[in-house]
């Protein structure tokens, strides 16, 4: 069981209705307000430091780099 996937314990805990609620209720991930923990990456998926939500793309630095000629940004240097 990983903290980062808490619904893999759904499958032991099927049969026990009740625990399973509490289980949902203690150990299901908080919904942020702030911080790298609220910026995903609408490309891959993943939370990153380096993340633009310039222009409104909203996509780490890696995936800014692959996109970045199909929407039409040039490199000068």
């Amino acid at each position: 069981m990983t903290a980062s996937d808490y619904k893999k314990v759904f499958k032991q805990l099927k049969v026990k209705p009740a625990k399973l609620e509490k289980y949902k209720k203690h150990n299901s991930p908080k919904k942020r307000s702030c911080g790298t923990g609220q910026n995903i990456c609408k490309n891959c998926g993943k939370r990153r430091l380096g993340f633009n939500h310039k222009y409104g793309l909203d996509v780490c630095r890696q995936c800014l780099r692959d996109i970045a000629k199909k929407i039409g940004f040039k490199k000068y240097s």
